[in-house]
């Protein structure tokens, strides 16, 4: 399906967003051979990074990365403000993966940058770390960031990635003082398996029933992940055409692993010409 919904609980102050990944998130993960963990890592931080990147108001990209000395060293996604998606996890090279949330990301940072194309601006925000895991640590994140109470449930296989998050709107003028604890409870009653086979009106349907729940329309999440040519252009440059030349008699072609596509990017003698004669 490749989509992320929105939804509303018409006479509750409360909202959600449905996500729904198979083929994107199957790219995410082609040929990374990532342990169990680590993708159910990978998997949250996808769907977190997708849910705030929802309602970006401009172009733009958010990127989303955690960087410490654990035996994860580095999770990074980005998504564009059309919901393109790209991400990766970068393990120690023998990693001895407990499963524990603070043994996997040790000593580390959590940093949100939300880039605004329009005015060519950043902002730059560290996420405090929650010890219970990544889930809980987004939802103080929405608490105190959009001064939202917010729960987050989260399921992820090798074939699909499903998420859903209801979060406590500012009271309207009906507003209902159980609603947050009634909604909250009956959604606490979704299981992994549900979450990853039932379709999102079926799903919502079967824990909301007795509610009015209006349902946005999709909107599409893809995969793509360019190949910055020109960035990896500059690495050779900066390697300085004798040892660039070097290195391309050695090998008969320089090859640079883009870690992030998880594709390798190839010059040959034709492209050290051009690049050396732009230099």
């Amino acid at each position: 399906m490749d989509q992320i919904r929105r939804f509303l609980f018409q006479d509750l102050d409360i909202r959600g967003q449905y996500l729904d990944l198979d083929d994107t998130w199957q790219a995410l993960n082609k040929d990374r051979a990532y342990p169990s963990v680590v993708r159910q890592l990978f998997g949250e931080m996808v769907a977190l990074s997708l849910m705030l990147a929802g309602g970006m108001k401009h172009q733009g990209k958010l990127t989303m990365q955690i960087q410490g000395d654990g035996e994860i060293s580095l999770v990074l996604v980005e998504v564009t403000h059309d919901l393109k998606v790209r991400g990766m996890v970068r393990t120690k090279e023998a990693p001895d993966l407990s499963g524990d949330f603070v043994a996997l990301l040790g000593q580390s940072m959590i940093i949100a940058t939300l880039y605004n194309a329009q005015t060519d601006n950043s902002f730059q925000s560290i996420v405090p770390r929650n010890p219970k895991g990544l889930i809980q640590t987004f939802e103080d994140y929405f608490a105190s960031s959009e001064q939202l109470d917010s729960k987050v449930w989260i399921a992820s296989d090798k074939e699909r990635l499903n998420a859903m998050l209801v979060q406590k709107m500012p009271e309207g003028m009906n507003h209902d003082a159980e609603a947050w604890d009634r909604i909250t409870t009956l959604a606490q009653t979704i299981t992994e398996q549900e979450l990853l086979e039932l379709e999102d009106e079926v799903l919502l349907h079967r824990l909301f029933h007795q509610e009015s729940v209006q349902l946005f329309d999709h909107q599409s999440v893809t995969y793509e992940c360019p190949q910055d040519r020109e960035r990896f252009e500059v690495v050779i440059r900066n390697l300085g055409e004798q040892e660039a030349r070097a290195l391309l008699d050695e090998q008969g072609e320089i090859a640079i692993h883009n870690e992030i596509c998880n594709t390798h990017v190839f010059f040959n003698a034709q492209d050290l010409d051009r690049i050396f004669t732009k230099a």
